[in-house]
C-alpha cells in the first residue's frame, strides 16, 4: 500500500531545525510562558498560512528572549493562537486545554446523552429558539428513553430556548437536563406539555449506522449511512463492503448528510471500496507550508489507491466493488473528508450528489502536542497542561489538482424537511424510504435525474447551529504521523 505521512525525522527537523536550532522544552521559559511557547512554534513549524503571518516568520526574533516578550503580551493561549492565525481564510483551526477529549472525539467518543439535534430560530419571534431532534445513537440514554427523531422541543427545564441561553442550557456544563416537547406549529412551536429527562455520559458511538440493500427492479440498492471517519472503525466499515458485494449490488448510496470528515486515511480506504483502483493511482495530494514542501520528499504528499486495510489495529484486504457510478447524500453538514472522498472519486468515476451544498472544506489538519518533536509519543511531553493544538497544514486536492472551497452543489437539490418545504417537520425513518433524500436518491437510480413529480420549492432555512458542531472534532480532516 502507498500511503505516506511525515516521518519523525522530518518533525525533528523542523522543530529543532527550523527556529533557533533549540529544544522545545526551554528550561528558561517561565511556567505561564510554557503554553505559548509551544503554541508559537508549532504554528511557526506547520501552519499552512506561516509565511503570510509577520509574527510567525522565521526572522521575527533573533533570539529565545525576544520571542518570550512576544509572549508575555498574551494573556492566554487561545488569546495567542487567534492573533496568529490567518482569518477569516482560515475558518478551522482550533485549540484545546484537554487533548484527552480531542484523541476520543476522533473516535466517536464523546460526553453525549444520544440526542442529536439542530436549532433554529421561530419563524415569529426570532429571538426564541427551538431543537429538532435528527440522529438517536443506538443504546445510548436517548434511545433508551425513547427520543425519536422528528421531535421538537423549545424549551430545557422549563426554561424557553433562545440565541442568549442556549449555549448555557444545552453545552453548558451540566450533565443532566430535560427536554420540554412541542408541536412544531409552522415554524412557531407550542408546548405540549410532555418532556423526556436525559443524562450524558462518555459514549462511543459506531460510524458505520445502517447497512442495508434495497431490490428496485433491474437495480439492487446498497445503502450505508456513516456519520464519521473514525479509524477505529476501519473494520466495521470493510465488513458493510464485503455485506454489499456478497449481495451483488448494482449501485451505491453512501450517506453522508451528518459526516463532517475525520481520517484522511480512512478516506482513502473508502474510496478504495468504492472503486478498484491499482495501488498506483493517485487518490488525494497535499499541498503543505513552504519549509514542510521543501524539507520532504514531494511522494510523501501523494496518497494512493490501496488493496489493504492496514491501520496499526486492523490489517486485511480491502472489500472492493470496482464501481464506475456511486450516489452520494449529502447536506450542509457535509464536511472535509466526505468531501475529499467526492472529490477524489471524481477524478474516476461517475460522481452523483443529492441534498444541499456541502460545507467546502478542503483544507486538513494534524494535532500538535508540547513536545520535543510535537507528538503525543514525543520526548518531554509537557506534563502541566494538557493544551493540544489542530492547526490547518494542509490544502489536499484531487488526482487532478482540483478541489472546491465552496462546497459542493448536488445536481438534485432537496433538504432534509425541518419545515422547508411542507411547514411541518417530515424527515421520515432513516434507511427507510419515508426519508424523503434516500427515497429521492433511489428515484435518481432507478429513473435517471428526471423527476416526475412536480419541482421542489424550499426555504433556504439556516439552522444556528446543531449539537455535532458544538464538539472539537466539528467539520475536521487530519492526518496521522507515520509511527
Amino acid at each position: 500500500m502507498k500511503f505516506k505521512f511525515l516521518s519523525k525525522t522530518v518533525i525533528i527537523l523542523l522543530t529543532t531545525v527550523l527556529f533557533f536550532n533549540c529544544s522545545s522544552k526551554l528550561e528558561d521559559v517561565p511556567a505561564d510562558l510554557e503554553i505559548n511557547d509551544f503554541v508559537w512554534k508549532g504554528l511557526n513549524a506547520y501552519y499552512l498560512w506561516q509565511s503570510s503571518i509577520a509574527d510567525l516568520a522565521d526572522t521575527r526574533f533573533s533570539n529565545q528572549n525576544e520571542l518570550n516578550g512576544f509572549l508575555s503580551g498574551y494573556a492566554t493561549p487561545e488569546n495567542l493562537f487567534e492573533n496568529l492565525l490567518n482569518r477569516p481564510a482560515d475558518r478551522f483551526s482550533w485549540i484545546v486545554d484537554d487533548y484527552i477529549a480531542l484523541e476520543n472525539s476522533f473516535q466517536g467518543i464523546t460526553l453525549n446523552n444520544g440526542m442529536e439535534f439542530k436549532l433554529f430560530r421561530n419563524e415569529s419571534n426570532q429571538s426564541n429558539v427551538h431543537g429538532i431532534v435528527y440522529y438517536i445513537v443506538p443504546n445510548s440514554d436517548a434511545d433508551t428513553k425513547g427520543v425519536l427523531r422528528g421531535m421538537v422541543f423549545n424549551a430545557i427545564d422549563g426554561n424557553q430556548i433562545t440565541e442568549s441561553n442556549y449555549r448555557s442550557l444545552l453545552f453548558g456544563t451540566n450533565t443532566n437536563y430535560s427536554i420540554n416537547l412541542a408541536d412544531f406549529n409552522a415554524g412557531n412551536p407550542i408546548s405540549n406539555g410532555n418532556s423526556i429527562s436525559l443524562t450524558k455520559s462518555e459514549l462511543q458511538e459506531n460510524p458505520v449506522s445502517i447497512v442495508k440493500t434495497f431490490d428496485e427492479g433491474a437495480h439492487k440498492i446498497g445503502y450505508l449511512l456513516y456519520n464519521q471517519f473514525a479509524s477505529s472503525y476501519d473494520g466495521e466499515l470493510n465488513t458493510a463492503f464485503g455485506d454489499f458485494k456478497a449481495n451483488g449490488i448494482t449501485d451505491l448510496i453512501i450517506d453522508l448528510r451528518y459526516n463532517g470528515g475525520g481520517s484522511v486515511r480512512t478516506a482513502t480506504y473508502l474510496g478504495s471500496m468504492i472503486a478498484t483502483k491499482s495501488n498506483e493511482t493517485l487518490f488525494s495530494q497535499q499541498v503543505w507550508n513552504e519549509k514542510v514542501m521543501e524539507a520532504i520528499d514531494a511522494s510523501n504528499f501523494l496518497n494512493y489507491f490501496t488493496d489493504e486495510i492496514d491501520n496499526g489495529t486492523v490489517n486485511e484486504p480491502i472489500n472492493s466493488l470496482g464501481l464506475q457510478s456511486v450516489y452520494f447524500i449529502v447536506t450542509e453538514d457535509t464536511a472535509s473528508a466526505s468531501e475529499l472522498v467526492i472529490n477524489a472519486l471524481s477524478a474516476y468515476i461517475d460522481v452523483n450528489l443529492v441534498g444541499t451544498q456541502t460545507v467546502g472544506k478542503q483544507v486538513g489538519s494534524i494535532t500538535l502536542y508540547d513536545s520535543d518533536n510535537l507528538q503525543r509519543t514525543g520526548t518531554n511531553l509537557n506534563p502541566n497542561h494538557a493544551y493540544a493544538m489542530q492547526p490547518i497544514v494542509m490544502e489536499i486536492k484531487n488526482s487532478d489538482g482540483e478541489n472546491n472551497p465552496e462546497g459542493y452543489l448536488p445536481e438534485i437539490e432537496l433538504p432534509e424537511d425541518f419545515g422547508q418545504i411542507s411547514g411541518d417537520v417530515n424527515i421520515g425513518v432513516l434507511g427507510e424510504k419515508s426519508d424523503p433524500l434516500l427515497d429521492r436518491t433511489i428515484s435518481y437510480i432507478t429513473n435517471g435525474a428526471k423527476f416526475s413529480g412536480k419541482a421542489v420549492n424550499f426555504n433556504k432555512k439556516e439552522q444556528i447551529t446543531n449539537s455535532k458542531l458544538q464538539r472539537p472534532f466539528a467539520n475536521e480532516m487530519y492526518v496521522d504521523f507515520k509511527k
